[in-house]
This record gives structure tokens, sequence and C-alpha cells, in this order.
């Protein structure tokens, strides 16, 4: 566990279960191991999951999924976990919490899918951006309009990486490009391999919703990095060409401040996450040693 995290166990998770949604209780219990950061998840029977935020800064997950995945939902061409009951703290829990719909599939690789699915990650993102976002607040996280508030910290990941040259100047690009001029688009802002399920190769599902809002759609660019490789990298492109070249330096830029931010912090405690950043810096820098 990290500094400040709650201790989530399955007597816990059956308690809240019990004492909240009782029809549910007496379901099999099985906590999932996955590479997330902020939730811990536990199956609940063959239907349903449990989501409990296990650190503060994830607390307001649980509502705002409730009120942003029903309305991005019936758009998709994907599954993504539709909410079903919203818990409330306990004296035992801190945090509100969620049941929702438990989603087949499977965590993979670039490697390990189908050929389309570069076509299919253009497709996803595409309807996040037709879905009307009128009045949606922009974004604080990433696709917000202000990259350089994340300069020390950039500079100081790459540093402790060894401060690649190459690395300092694909991130001083990012803070050189045209900011976003036009109306916010809906944005996932989380697109790796650990938010994409699979089916037989085939991608079936985007999980996470934490990270979700309104603005730049450069943050959901980035998955060109984070997950496809230089030939999927290229027809995702292709098939998004409506977004100009500014916009894709802004997604390599959010790519890889993702990637130097959790490489140092997750080297040894999250091998999931730590290979997430190894992959997306090494899409970005070929030759690179991390």
């Amino acid at each position: 566990m990290l500094d400040g995290e709650t201790a989530i166990d399955v007597a816990l998770v059956d308690e809240l279960i019990r004492g909240q949604f009782p029809r549910w209780h007496g379901l099999p219990l099985t906590r999932l191991r996955h590479g997330g950061t902020d939730h811990e998840i536990y199956r609940l029977g063959d239907e349903l999951a449990v989501r409990l935020p296990r650190i503060e800064w994830a607390k307001d997950q649980a509502e705002r999924d409730f009120v942003t995945v029903p309305r991005l939902a019936p758009h998709l061409p994907v599954a993504i976990p539709e909410p079903l009951e919203l818990g409330d703290p306990t004296e035992h829990y801190p945090y509100r919490w969620s049941v929702v719909r438990w989603l087949d599939g499977d965590i993979s690789t670039i490697d390990a899918v189908n050929r389309d699915t570069a076509t299919r990650l253009a497709e996803v993102v595409r309807s996040l951006n037709e879905i009307d976002a009128a009045g949606e607040p922009w974004t604080t996280y990433r696709g917000r309009l202000d990259r350089s508030d994340s300069d020390e910290r950039v500079r100081s990941a790459i540093a402790e990486l060894g401060g690649d040259p190459r690395l300092l100047a694909l991130w001083q690009e990012t803070l050189d490009a045209p900011h976003w001029d036009r109306p916010a688009r809906w944005l996932h802002a989380d697109l790796h391999a650990g938010n994409l399920l699979f089916t037989e190769g085939e991608l079936t599902g985007v999980i996470d919703w934490g990270s979700a809002g309104a603005g730049d759609p450069a943050a959901d660019l980035m998955t060109a990095w984070l997950f496809l490789d230089e030939r999927g990298r290229k027809e995702f492109r292709r098939e998004l060409a409506e977004f100009d070249d500014a916009t894709w330096v802004r997604a390599q830029g959010w790519a890889l401040a993702l990637a130097v931010l959790a490489l140092p912090y997750y080297r040894e405690t999250n091998k999931f996450l730590a290979g997430i950043a190894k992959h997306t810096l090494t899409q970005l820098v070929p030759e690179g040693t991390w």
C-alpha cells in the first residue's frame, strides 16, 4: 500500500454489500488483481463488480461515473461498465463506492490483438468527440489547456530517468505547440493497456472512466504511443486525419508526461504500469534504454 491508502479486504466489501445492497449479499466475492492505482475491484457473482476508491484523490469517481457513463455509453462502439448502485461511506470505509455491470474481456498487448485495433480505437475516439460537450467544464486533468504547469515535474522526471535530451526536446515541442482553440471534446483521457478489454483479439470494452471529461482531444490521441506500435500509430493517424499536426504534438506530449512520471514512481511497486510507461517511451524514442 502507498501512503494514504485505505485498507480494503473481502470482509469489508461483504459488510458493505450486506448493509447497503442486501439483495446481492451472498454472491461470491473475488478480489481482482489489476494494475490500477486508485481503486480496489471485486467481482460480485458472475454479472457484477464492486469498485472502491482506496485513496483520497479518487473519492469522487463513483459519483462522477453515475453522471458521465450513462451519458456516453449509448454513443460508443464498445461496452463500458454500467453503474448500477452508488454506495455510501460507513464508519469503516470513508468514500462513496459503486456496483457496476461486469464486462467480460482480457487486457492485452498490441502484438496479441487484431490488426484492426488501431481503427477500432479511432472509432472510440471519434465517437467520443461527436458527443455534445456543450456546457461541460474544461477538464483540469489530461486534456487541459495549460500544459506548462506540468513543466517542472516532467523535466525533473526526465532527469531522474537519465536526462535523455531527445525526451527534453519532445517535451519542449509540446510546450511550444499551439493550444486547442475549438470547443472542448469528450475524453476518456486514460486509454492505455490497462483500460482496454479484448475478446479473442477484438477491442470490445473500455473501462475506468474516472479521468473522463471535456477538453483537448489530444489527451485521447496519446493512445497512439501508450498502446499502439509504429504500424498501428500510422493507421490510427490516417483514421483521424481531421486533427492537425499541433494536436498530434500535444498528444505525444501527454503520452510522454504520463510515461516519465509513472516509470520512476512505479518501477518497483507496480510492474504493470511501469511496463506501460516503458512501452510508451520506447515508442517515443526507440533507441532509448528504460
